[in-house]
């Protein structure tokens, strides 16, 4: 049987090496990725949530999120289309 030479072998387990490597990197990184998404949704629940007891308390507002300041959020009354159009 005919081989390649010592420094072709080595050359060569490297470059498979360092693709092995690098996949298993990409693989932890898509596990990183769907459990920082799964957080986000998990955390994005959470402020619904959150947001609907503050509601219920202050009614419909707009809070500012630095200094937890808020007003009153204006509701736009419906008019008709026909209404619109003539505006």
């Amino acid at each position: 049987m005919s081989q390649i030479t010592e420094e072709q072998l080595k050359t060569l387990q490297e470059k498979v090496g360092a693709i092995n490597n690098a996949q298993a990197q990409l693989g932890g990184l898509e596990i990183q990725k769907h459990q920082l998404l799964h957080q986000v949704g998990q955390v994005q629940g959470e402020l619904q949530e959150f947001q609907a007891e503050l509601e219920k308390e202050y009614g419909k507002v707009s809070i500012n999120i630095q200094d937890g300041s808020y007003e009153p959020i204006k509701e736009e009354e419906d008019v008709p289309v026909s209404e619109l159009a003539k505006a």
